[in-house]
This record gives C-alpha cells, sequence and structure tokens, in this order.
C-alpha cells in the first residue's frame, strides 16, 4: 500500500510533455491551398509595404520626428509579426509538415503573440500623439518628444516581454497525456493549453489577463483619448478646422478598427455562442495578417511628409548620379 501510494505521487507529479504538436488547421474544406497562396502574396507584400516604410524613415532625416518614431515601430512589429507567422504557416499546410516540435511550438506561439501585443500598444501609442496634438497643440512639442515616445515604446516592449512570456511560460506545467493536435493554424494557446490533462485554472486566469492586457486596455484607453478629442473639436468654432483635425484621426481609426475589431468579434462569439472551427480559422488568420498589409499603406504611404521624403530621395539619387557621371 505504501508503495502503491507513492507510485501515485510520483505519476501525479510528473509532467508529460509530447515529441511533437500537429497542426490541425482548416478541416475538410476543398481548395484550401488556395487561401495559403493568397497569405503568400499577402506575405510578400507585407514585406515590401513595410521594409520600403521603415527604409524611407531612416533614410530621411525630417521623418526622424516622434510622430514617425511610432510609425516605425508599427511598421517594425508588422514586419515581424508577420515574418514570425506566415512563412511557418505556408511551410506547415503548403508542404505538409504539421508536426511541430514541443520546444518549437511554444517559441512559435510566443512571437506571434508577442508581436501582436506590441501592435496593439503601438497603436495606443500613436493616439497619445494625436490626442496631445489636438488637445494640448501648444504644449505638443514639450509634451511629445523624441526621448518620450522612446521612453513610452521601449516600456511597451518590456511589459509585453514579461506578460507574453509567462503567458507561455506556464505551459511548461501542464501535461499532455491525451491529443495532441492543436485545433489551429499555429500555435495558438487558447487551443494548445486546452489539450492539457492537469489542472489549466492558471493558464485560463493568465490567458483572460493576456487579453485584457493586449485588447481590453488598450480599447479603453483610444476610446477615452477619442473621447478627449472629440469635446476639444466640439469647442472648435471653426468647422474647417474641426474637419482638418477630423482627418489627422481617420487613418488611426481605421488601423484601430482592423486590428481590433476582429479579435474582438472572435472571443465573444467563442464565449458567448461557440463558432465553427473554420471559420475561427479563417477570421484569425486575417486579423493576424491584414492589418500588417494595410498599415503602411492606410498610415503612412498616402501622408504628405512622406510623398516630400520620396521627392527628396530620389532628388538626392539623381544628384548623386549626376555627380558620379560628371
Amino acid at each position: 500500500m505504501h508503495r502503491e501510494g507513492v507510485f501515485n505521487i510520483i505519476f501525479n507529479s510528473t509532467i508529460i510533455r509530447p515529441v511533437k504538436f500537429y497542426l490541425g488547421g482548416f478541416y475538410n474544406i476543398s481548395h484550401v491551398k488556395y487561401y495559403y497562396i493568397f497569405l503568400c502574396f499577402v506575405y510578400i507584400m507585407t514585406v515590401l509595404g513595410n521594409g520600403f516604410l521603415l527604409s524611407v524613415i531612416y533614410l530621411v532625416k525630417t521623418l526622424h520626428t516622434p510622430r514617425y518614431i511610432i510609425v516605425f515601430n508599427l511598421a517594425l512589429t508588422d514586419l515581424c509579426g508577420s515574418t514570425a507567422l506566415i512563412p511557418k504557416l505556408l511551410d506547415t499546410f503548403l508542404f505538409e509538415r504539421r508536426y511541430i516540435v514541443y520546444e518549437a511550438c511554444l517559441s512559435y506561439m510566443f512571437f506571434v503573440l508577442f508581436f501582436g501585443g506590441m501592435q496593439s500598444w503601438t497603436l495606443v501609442t500613436m493616439s497619445y500623439d494625436r490626442l496631445i496634438a489636438i488637445c494640448f497643440p501648444l504644449r505638443y512639442n514639450v509634451f511629445v518628444t523624441r526621448k518620450s515616445i522612446v521612453m513610452i515604446l521601449l516600456f511597451s516592449w518590456i511589459c509585453m516581454l514579461m506578460v507574453i512570456a509567462v503567458l507561455v511560460g506556464l505551459l511548461e506545467r501542464l501535461s499532455f497525456c491525451g491529443s495532441i493536435v492543436i485545433p489551429s493554424f499555429f500555435c495558438d494557446h487558447g487551443p494548445t493549453y486546452r489539450l492539457a490533462c492537469n489542472d489549466i485554472s492558471i493558464n485560463y486566469i493568465m490567458a483572460n489577463v493576456t487579453f485584457s492586457v493586449v485588447v481590453s486596455v488598450p480599447l479603453v484607453l483610444i476610446g477615452a483619448t477619442y473621447l478627449c478629442i472629440s469635446i476639444a473639436l466640439s469647442r472648435i468654432a471653426s468647422g474647417e478646422e474641426r474637419l482638418k483635425a477630423m482627418r489627422t484621426c481617420t487613418s488611426h481609426l481605421i488601423l484601430v478598427g482592423l486590428f481590433f475589431i476582429p479579435y474582438l468579434g472572435t472571443n465573444i462569439v467563442v464565449k458567448t455562442t461557440g463558432i465553427n472551427p473554420n471559420v475561427r480559422i479563417l477570421n484569425s488568420s486575417l486579423s493576424h495578417t491584414v492589418p500588417s498589409l494595410l498599415n503602411p499603406i492606410i498610415y503612412a504611404l498616402k501622408t504628405e511628409e512622406v510623398i516630400n521624403a520620396l521627392k527628396t530621395l530620389c532628388k538626392r539619387k539623381k544628384n548623386n548620379r549626376a555627380v558620379s557621371k560628371w
């Protein structure tokens, strides 16, 4: 009896980790490879768009302003987030390499979620920039400096690093003694921890905390800033000035909608009524990839400052060619 008790204690304290997980992806959809080819196109355009924007901001000194430091950070996180997700996704499903080593799965999860969180907080930093520019225009250069923006962004990177590290690290305490099939297109946190056969209450709590940090709190902060902006705009007598100020916020609001609405909508539907797994995977994959493609087009590449910067670069190249020929 004593030996059986000791054996049971040892068995219960042993953590069972699979050598590999299996990524399920879409279930029973014909011609799904065309969708992955579409994602390949999205990734190529994302790399070109964000890489181009990063190069322009880096090369043109007139864009070394607080606002474009934030844009640079958004383009960088978009580029890194897409690179963390899409190439592995294409390798998994286009070439049918669905088994992924346990440690690689956790790394995959960490980087996708980390860069997604950074996209969220970069949008919050953008809303702060708009708030100061519209509500306190005379003190903009005091509150929004290169140093202050770098410190805000650095703080965001460190905080997200800690939160996602804890989220992923807590999976190490789980035993996976049943299914190893993750019903998602990547090593998503929720579908992964629900496969465990021991207590997952801490993981559930941490998942909710992370959702609050990445989605809920940023949305509240962005909403609060736009409430203040709306009050400030209502006090502007001139309709033309009000319209001009609103135009500076339109692009940012589109980015916020593109990023948050799919995440929020999917989570609400999953927790209330349930959702078809294929629909969830489709919505989740698009919400992870399409905003990174559209962000540089919507927010930066159309703006007057970037267009002028491009003209400056073109003139510089022409002058360099002329000098070299001479």
